[in-house]
């Protein structure tokens, strides 16, 4: 694939408390245990490789159901480049299930080619230790893969990622994170800090208070991350990820914040 953009994770590797509280924000970080994951919000990123924009990455909280007395989230993210840009033609739709630790139960990747859309999915089984693999072809459906592999702990997929390591933004701790990505089972490095710095963004017109967190990789996601990556999150309860930066398989790209859907939330505003 020629542009594999961005693993959504990553920072963009995070989400999110209903909150009614001043968009003015202190310079320190907030209570770190009031975040919680807000079905319908809808978050909307730019991303640009230079001064190119290349496309959009948009991310849902579909909706929250109870399974085995514990919340599972269905989260969904669409990764679309724009028409018109050279040797670039990329539409990916990528679903989780995320569940009360912000792990991985499912996932499910589609990516449209010229000609067909592939699929993969992953059916995380914690209790009988397993991951079911199944990858193949839509429309007319194809199975080319149904195996299964042992699950020696809890995994992230490339998007749930995304909303543990937001759970977590504004802490100073580092950590390795166990993926199951590419049908590989390997680790991100994410580092969190608590420094609080401002941050500038199209959207808005003022500076917005941000704690940020970096990290790395050492393989190729199905987003095409692969190696440092950093990002910058509200500093307030619904840390939304304002800037990401990050390396892919063409060169860096930054997703920077273009709209949100969030009631009640505005970026907080910083104060020096």
């Amino acid at each position: 694939m020629i542009f594999s953009l961005f693993n959504v994770y990553l920072i963009l590797a995070l989400f999110f408390s209903f909150s009614q509280k001043s968009n003015i924000a202190s310079n320190t970080s907030p209570n770190k245990n009031d975040k919680e994951i807000k079905v319908g919000e809808e978050i909307t990123y730019v991303v640009r490789y230079g001064f190119i924009k290349l496309g959009e990455v948009k991310l849902k909280v579909l909706n929250r159901k109870v399974v085995n007395s514990k919340d599972v989230f269905s989260t969904i993210a669409y990764i679309d480049s724009y028409s018109g840009i050279p040797f670039v033609d990329l539409h990916q739709i990528y679903y989780s299930k995320v569940n009360s630790s912000f792990y991985s139960d499912y996932f499910r990747g589609l990516v449209k080619k010229k000609d067909y859309t592939t699929f993969t999915e992953y059916f995380f089984d914690y209790q009988k230790s397993k991951i079911r693999i199944k990858k193949g072809k839509v429309e007319p459906e194809e199975l080319w893969t149904d195996s299964t592999t042992f699950a020696e702990s809890m995994f992230h997929d490339g998007l749930s990622i995304f909303y543990y390591a937001r759970m977590n933004v504004g802490k100073k701790k580092s950590e390795s994170l166990p993926c199951f990505v590419n049908e590989e089972k390997v680790f991100t490095r994410v580092n969190y800090y608590e420094k609080v710095e401002k941050l500038n963004i199209d959207a808005v017109d003022y500076d917005i208070a941000t704690v940020r967190l970096d990290g790395e990789t050492d393989f190729v996601s199905v987003f095409g991350l692969t190696g440092y990556f950093e990002g910058w999150f509200s500093n307030d309860e619904a840390a939304v990820p304002i800037i990401a930066k990050m390396k892919v398989i063409i060169g860096n790209v930054t997703l920077e914040l273009k709209s949100w859907k969030r009631s009640g939330w505005n970026p907080p505003k910083y104060q020096g």
